[in-house]
């Protein structure tokens, strides 16, 4: 019984690091490809917080794809199949994230986990064990986000090219512009994380100083700190560029469409406002995905130790996150690399001030489509965001042979996914029932 819960927790880390690998790199691409932080510190920033997110409050999401996908009322007499079904769905789904990874094409997670509880259940029950309400939700969610993204980018960097980088003086400009920046994070990232932090928590107590900070406030006061902390420094070092004699260099002429290794000052400062963005994308990324990775593993534990089929809720043990988080973060470190460059370098060339507008819209995309209660997807957000800008900087910036790719492997996620579960299953059945 260790052996194969041990074989199991093997397999929900292989699942977790091929997510690392994949699904979270989308967090830091944007960052890494306008040259905002180096490969090296975005891996570390997305890491702590990745991790941070996961164990912190990843339990409300796993259990909801643990319980919701596929109706568990159908498996209570027979709760070892869907043990093994669950077993199934971890094999298809790793397999799948590392072959997407090595092709450095981002997709989604909770596609591939979705389509693979609907393989086996298939296979198992019929197609009545399906929810295909579900389904229908995950695919018109997988059509809108990088279209609103996209859209969304796309009129907040126009504004910004507008009045900042198409301007003579751009350090006068941004100045004017820098709190209305750091009130968008806040609005925005402060927003964001709250799904995540409400659900699972109704308070946070700190004992040290016995009293109790409501659980949505925490975002809040975070990003409310760290808005106004940036703003004050921006302002600080904008003085100092006037008093330098560092204006002229401000006031060149922006070349949107090409890479910049050693951006000028406004982009500098626009660095520092993008790596705050994909911080918050990547806290609200581990607390919300982690799920994909550990949800079969904590119905496994579930059902090994208690018999029966998990069909009010259950709770997930705090060893599963850890083993959730840590498989991200080593996931991210080892094999990120490709799809970071995929998302960063391989679709247009990004400045830290096209960065912030592409993790923006994805950030205001995910959030519009939860109150919607419709499912999104990372990558698809920040890809949509990422050709957004393309369009408003020139269409032929963007290259459409990656796009095609990605694409193609949005589409087939979930029927291969779903395929795999099923055969796994079916010879998993013949073989043990």
């Amino acid at each position: 019984m260790l052996i194969t819960l041990l074989f199991v927790a093997l397999l929900a880390f292989y699942v977790a690091w091929n997510l690392g690998a994949n699904d979270v790199a989308n967090a830091m691409g944007t960052s890494v490809g306008s040259k905002a932080v180096t490969l090296k510190q975005a891996i570390i920033i997305a890491g702590v917080l990745e991790f941070t997110g996961a164990v912190l409050f990843g339990h409300e999401v796993t259990e909801t794809l643990a319980t919701k996908i596929a109706n568990p009322a159908l498996f209570a007499a027979t709760p070892q199949i869907l043990l093994t079904g669950m077993v199934t769905v971890l094999i298809s789904c790793g397999v799948w994230l590392q072959i997407a990874t090595s092709r450095g094409l981002p997709v989604s997670s909770s596609h591939a986990v979705v389509g693979a509880i609907a393989g086996f259940s298939w296979v198992a029950l019929g197609v009545g064990a399906i929810d295909w309400s579900s389904i229908g939700s995950i695919t018109i969610g997988w059509i809108l986000t990088p279209l609103i993204s996209g859209a969304i980018a796309a009129l907040f960097y126009s504004q910004i090219k507008h009045w900042i980088l198409d301007q003579p003086n751009q350090v006068i400009q941004l100045q004017e512009w820098i709190p209305w920046l750091s009130t968008a994070l806040l609005g925005v990232f402060g927003v964001i994380v709250l799904p995540s932090l409400t659900e699972p928590l109704t308070n946070f107590v700190i004992e040290q100083v016995g009293f109790t900070i409501p659980s949505h406030d925490i975002p809040l006061l975070t990003g409310a700190i760290a808005a106004v902390g940036l703003t004050i420094i921006s302002w600080r070092q904008l003085g100092e560029m006037g008093t330098s004699g560092q204006t002229e260099e401000s006031t060149q002429s922006p070349m949107p469409n090409a890479p910049c290794p050693m951006p000028n000052p406004v982009e500098r400062l626009f660095a520092r406002f993008q790596l705050l963005s994909a911080c918050f994308v990547a806290f609200a990324h581990g607390s919300n995905d982690v799920g994909n990775a550990i949800a079969p593993l904590a119905a496994i534990v579930y059902i090994n130790r208690t018999g029966s089929v998990p069909t009010d809720g259950i709770t997930i043990p705090l060893w599963i996150l850890i083993l959730g988080g840590a498989g991200i973060v080593g996931g991210l470190a080892v094999w990120g690399k490709k799809v970071i460059a995929t998302i960063g370098e391989n679709i247009i060339a990004l400045q830290p001030s096209s960065g912030f507008c592409a993790e923006l819209a994805t950030a205001t995309t995910i959030l519009i489509a939860s109150r919607l209660g419709l499912p999104v997807s990372t990558s698809h957000a920040l890809v949509g965001g990422v050709v957004g800008i393309g369009l408003v900087q020139n269409l032929k910036s963007i290259k459409f042979q990656t796009l095609k790719g990605i694409a193609a492997a949005w589409l087939i996620t979930i029927p291969v996914s779903a395929a795999l579960s099923a055969a796994i299953f079916s010879i998993a059945q013949i073989l043990f029932f």
